[in-house]
């Protein structure tokens, strides 16, 4: 390349100063600097990247007298290398060649390729399907605050979705665990405050210099963007949220080099158009992530069976944001029962779908130059299905398929176009040709000829030329001094150097028995021939560009038809998910209802029929009316109370968000926010016990829930002292009762707690049923009306593998405090006073029981071999053994 990173003692070579000039651009990034067929990192940046890659740390050169750490990637895989160092928190920039070295060279033999960056390459800025979860979308945020007023913008430049919406400071970790964004851009000013918030839900935090959030700025850019004069186009938006959504496109500008990607115009979400759910309650239900931090093991995995990956994404979205708008919920439902009633009307739709590929992250990669033939080819697959879906959405059917089926028509002209433009399989990149199909272009026809059939062509030519002269001994040669050539014996000279033929056939060499000769023809096609494969990639550019531009055009009406084919794939799925599981369709109202018949969590019945145990399903009859609503619910640990607390707020999520319910019957009275108070865990980064997590969100949820809210709160005050606990969780469901007076499911082991019910009209009292069997406990699983008499702990521990003689210590004591506690406190000291320690030895263990008279009977019987006549007998039988 005539370049040279650096030389022993020689100071700055050209080339290394202008590394050090573009790093300079871009200090917070490494820098991906292209050498031929590698991208090449140097000095720290080398070795950040080498142990982050787990790669080679090379040296090369030196620079001002020290040694040059260096490393590199293939440029053919880096995507691969992209992804693990995103991942790991690092800013890539991408410093491409902008010319040929060949060039280079005619500014002197010592010159360097002109490199500039590309594309700074950040966690909310990937296009890359590589890079990207399919089912999932890879937002970026910006949140900006002035004058007391908070917005948070949210755009996804791989789908073009760009959303503002106001966001006080108190707001901002809720919505930022619904959105679940991958970067979050703040004022440089905001900085210190909002990275504990970013941290807390997984996001890279980017400051921003204050000028990016000015609203001014950021209504010019908006503006500019759009090639609009002004933001009333597109509905009013307050100060805030012009600075937010500025702020996103300043930062796509810079990190895309210029090159901004399609964004839809802004969609303004209003307060309280969405249930609200605060970031613990989203961690405790495991809505679309499970507590060990996976998909697998939470709602959204349990449930998708979305064919598309739009329509994945659309499922994430309704579940974290189920709405509280009735009438969207009711034709929601609507549509779901539609292809419920219709079941083959909801398989060929699935089968449609199925073959639709993600027309919006390759509509985004064409609009940033980041596309190719595939994500064409995309675009007429996806217009395909959506004609195809749409024929099969005629007649009378819900207002929200029919939407949808009309956002899916109008394209057959594009389609047309792409399907005569494009082979069936074209490659992935423009640069390796090949994509453009047969009869579209005609000098692309010849040029292909040329390259693919290069002496098929001669060969006519020679038949011509034989026609022409009348010499049949006349042939046309190569080789590598003359090229092509025109041959014939000298005993054919007299013709050939006489008009007329002379003046086609140029002479150029004579040797002992021939004549050598060239055209003009010739001499073009042997050019043509040799640059036919450039001339032919050339042509495809040329094509390329003109097909991806006709898309462009075409963009918004694509991203409709993108949206309306997720809209019918999530509806569909929900309709399969409810034929295949038994759901039932829910009734939602303006009540303060929650009336649920065999209620079931719909995560826990599929672990347990992967198993091949069944689910256990139960009611819940919260009352209705204006009087407060709560369960108090007691009963042993592994009995289920805190499966059937989660359970009915998934519930009515699920219903809220659209779908059929797990259920038998379902009465959901509208709920306006969700809080969950569930399962135990530190934050000793900021300080926190356990029992101080609890306190704060219990305090987060007393401090916010309204009267529509459903609230499920477990074993509240149990990480302090029994009676300090016990205080707690008196005082906090007493606040529940008098001043939320909302819904509520409160699991509890203080049995005191059982007396409020005879004090507040609105707790009742539910217990989850057991039974004890020869010294044993069986969990039935049943949540029945009433209060437990016992917590069974020390059966639990002998389930869980605890020592006998740990198990017979503690019942034990468990015995003597339970005497004490009926014959007073200061009894109850003594006796533990008495208690000498360790000395309980291990129960005898229970001699082995060999098998009863019925069950040798039973083991006896083959009901396989037995006639009807025969196994009523032996029930007979079996009832005589038992009675004996």
């Amino acid at each position: 390349m005539g370049e040279n990173v650096g030389e022993k003692d020689a100071g700055v070579t050209p080339m290394m100063a202008q590394y050090l000039e573009i790093k300079g651009r871009y200090p917070d990034a490494l820098l991906f600097y292209r050498m031929g067929d590698f991208y090449e990192m140097f000095f720290e940046d080398a070795e950040q990247a080498a142990v982050a890659l787990d790669i080679a740390l090379t040296k090369r050169g030196q620079h001002m007298g020290r040694d040059i750490p260096m490393c590199g990637v293939p440029v053919h895989s880096a995507e691969g290398y992209l992804l693990t160092l995103i991942r790991k928190g690092f800013r890539v920039a991408i410093a491409e060649q902008m010319e040929d070295p060949a060039e280079a060279k005619k500014r002197g033999s010592k010159a360097v390729v002109r490199r500039d960056v590309v594309r700074l390459v950040t966690p909310g800025t990937l296009t890359e399907d590589s890079l990207l979860e399919a089912r999932r979308n890879n937002f970026l945020a910006a949140w900006a605050e002035i004058r007391d007023s908070g917005a948070l913008a949210i755009a996804d430049i791989s789908t073009g979705e760009f959303h503002v919406m106001p966001c006080p400071r108190v707001r901002l970790l809720p919505e930022l665990a619904r959105l679940a964004p991958r970067e979050l851009l703040v004022s440089e000013s905001h900085e210190a405050e909002i990275a504990p918030l970013a941290e807390e839900i997984g996001a890279a935090l980017t400051p921003l210099a204050r000028a990016s959030f000015d609203s001014t700025g950021a209504e010019r850019r908006l503006c500019d963007l759009y090639g609009i004069a002004t933001l009333d186009a597109f509905g009013s938006f307050a100060r805030a949220e012009i600075s937010a959504m500025g702020a996103i496109v300043e930062y796509l500008d810079l990190t895309q080099r210029g090159k901004l990607p399609l964004l839809r115009q802004p969609t303004r979400e209003t307060p309280g158009g969405v249930v609200q759910i605060d970031a613990a309650t989203r961690r405790n239900l495991e809505i679309t992530q499970a507590l060990s931090g996976g998909r697998e093991g939470s709602l959204v995995a349990a449930i998708d069976r979305t064919v598309t990956a739009a329509g994945g994404r659309l499922l994430e979205r309704r579940l974290a944001a189920p709405s509280r708008d009735l009438d969207e919920i009711h034709a929601r439902l609507a549509a779901v029962r539609h292809l419920v009633e219709d079941p083959g009307l909801c398989d060929a739709l699935r089968e449609e779908l199925r073959k639709a590929p993600d027309m919006d992250r390759a509509l985004s990669r064409l609009a940033l130059e980041r596309g190719g033939p595939r994500d064409l080819a995309a675009i007429r697959a996806g217009l395909e299905r959506a004609r195809a879906v749409a024929d099969l959405l005629t007649g009378d059917v819900p207002e929200r398929l029919s939407l949808a089926a009309r956002d899916l028509a109008g394209h057959d002209a594009l389609v047309a176009r792409l399907r005569a433009a494009l082979v069936e399989e074209p490659p992935l990149s423009a640069r390796d040709g090949g994509f453009i199909a047969p009869g579209l272009d005609a000098e692309l026809d010849e040029v292909r000829q040329l390259r693919d059939e290069g002496r098929g062509v001669i060969a006519r030519l020679q038949a011509r030329y034989v026609e022409q002269t009348g010499i049949q001994s006349l042939k046309i040669r190569h080789n590598n001094v003359l090229g092509y050539f025109v041959e014939t014996t000298a005993t054919h000279a007299d013709r050939m150097l006489a008009p007329p033929l002379s003046e086609t056939f140029i002479h150029r060499q004579t040797t002992a028995n021939q004549l050598r000769f060239t055209t003009l023809e010739l001499s073009e096609l042997e050019t043509r021939i040799l640059n036919a494969g450039n001339r032919a990639i050339e042509i495809e550019r040329r094509l390329f560009e003109d097909l991806r531009q006709v898309v462009l055009d075409n963009a918004a009406a694509i991203s409709q038809a993108a949206r309306a084919l997720a809209e019918i794939d999530l509806f569909a799925a929900f309709a399969d998910l409810a034929r295949g599981e038994d759901w039932c369709e829910p009734r939602v109202d303006d009540s303060r209802a929650f009336d649920v018949e065999g209620g079931r969590h719909p995560v826990v019945e599929r672990a347990l029929r992967r198993a091949g145990e069944s689910f256990v399903a139960n009611d819940c009859a919260l009352s209705q009316g204006e009087t407060p609503a709560i369960w108090l619910i007691t009963g042993p640990n592994m009995a289920g109370k805190s499966t059937f607390l989660r359970q009915n707020a998934l519930i009515a999520l699920l219903a809220q968000a659209g779908s059929f319910v797990p259920a038998r019957r379902a009465h959901l009275g509208l709920v306006s926010q969700l809080f969950s108070r569930v399962g135990a865990a530190d934050d000793l980064a900021r300080g926190r016990s356990t029992f101080m997590v609890e306190m704060v969100e219990t305090a987060a949820i007393l401090n916010q829930a309204d009267d529509r809210a459903l609230v499920i709160l477990d074993e509240i005050g149990r990480g302090t002292a029994t009676w300090d606990g016990l205080s707690i969780a008196w005082a906090v469901l007493e606040h529940l009762h008098d001043v939320n007076r909302c819904r509520a499911l409160f699991a509890t082991h203080y049995h005191e707690l059982t007396s409020l019910a005879h004090k507040l009209e609105g707790v009742e009292n539910a217990t989850v049923a057991v039974r004890e069997w020869e010294g044993e406990v069986v969990f039935l699983h049943e949540v029945v009306k009433g209060a437990a008499d016992r917590s069974y702990g020390v059966q639990v521990a002998r389930l869980a593998g605890l020592p006998p003689a740990v198990v017979e210590r503690a019942r034990v004591v468990l015995e003597a405090l339970e005497k004490g506690e009926r014959e007073g406190g200061a009894r109850r000291t003594a006796l533990i006073d008495d208690l000498p320690l360790f000395s309980a030895a291990p129960a005898a263990s229970p001699p082995a029981r060999g098998p009863s008279a019925v069950e040798a009977r039973l083991a006896e019987l083959h009901p396989d071999e037995m006639t009807p006549l025969q196994a009523l007998t032996a029930l007979y039988e079996l009832k005589a053994l038992v009675r004996k």
